[in-house]
C-alpha cells in the first residue's frame, strides 16, 4: 500500500517538476548523446560568507558559481526498484560521477568559464562527496537550516533513507572540477 502511494507521489512530482524546471531557471547538464544527466544547474552570484577551499581557491560575495541540483524526481524513479540503501547510494554517487565531466563541458560552453569560479549545492546526501571533489560545510543560519530539512524531508520519504543527514553546503573549485574531470 505505502509503495503504491510513493508511487503515485513521485508520478504526480514528475508533472510537477518542470514548473519547478521553469520557475527556478535551471538548464540540462547533457552527455556526450544530447541525454539529460542527473544534474540540472544554473549560473548563481554567491552570497554566503568568504570560504577558503583546500586548493586555495577563496570564495566571497558575488562570486560567479554554478549552483547544481540534482534531477530528484529522476533519480527517485531509477532507484525506486533498489532493494536498500547502500545499492541506492551507490546508484546516485555513480550517476553524479559521470554527470561532472559534461558539467565541464557545460561551464566552457557556457561563455562565461573564465568568471565562474566554482560549484555550490545544498544536499542531505552527503556520503561520497569528499570523493568527488567535494568540500562541505555545515548551513549556519537556522532558520535557513530549518527551512532546508523541511524542504528536503518529502525527497528523504520518497527515498527510504531510514535516516535524513543534515543538510550541508557543498563546494568545488572550478580548477578541481577541471583537474578530476576533464576528458
Amino acid at each position: 500500500m505505502l509503495s503504491k502511494i510513493k508511487k503515485h507521489l513521485i508520478t504526480i512530482w514528475n508533472y510537477l517538476d518542470p514548473l519547478y524546471f521553469s520557475i527556478t531557471h535551471l538548464d540540462y547538464v547533457l552527455d556526450h548523446r544530447g541525454q539529460q544527466t542527473i544534474l540540472r544547474v544554473r549560473l548563481t552570484k554567491y552570497q554566503g560568507r568568504k570560504v577558503i577551499l583546500e586548493d586555495g581557491t577563496i570564495i566571497q560575495r558575488n562570486d560567479l558559481m554554478i549552483k547544481i541540483h540534482l534531477h530528484n524526481v529522476k533519480l527517485l524513479k531509477k532507484i525506486e526498484n533498489y532493494d536498500n540503501e547502500v545499492r541506492r547510494a551507490l546508484f546516485t554517487y555513480k550517476s553524479v560521477k559521470d554527470s561532472l565531466p559534461y558539467l565541464v563541458d557545460y561551464i566552457q560552453g557556457s561563455g562565461y568559464s573564465d568568471q565562474i569560479k566554482g560549484l555550490i549545492g545544498i544536499t542531505s546526501l552527503h556520503k561520497g562527496c569528499r570523493r568527488l571533489g567535494f568540500e562541505m560545510y555545515p548551513l549556519e543560519n537556522l532558520c535557513y537550516k530549518a527551512f532546508k530539512r523541511i524542504a528536503f524531508y518529502p525527497i528523504h520519504l520518497l527515498s527510504n533513507n531510514k535516516v535524513m543527514s543534515p543538510p550541508m553546503y557543498l563546494m568545488m573549485s572550478k580548477k578541481v572540477l577541471l583537474n578530476k574531470y576533464k576528458s
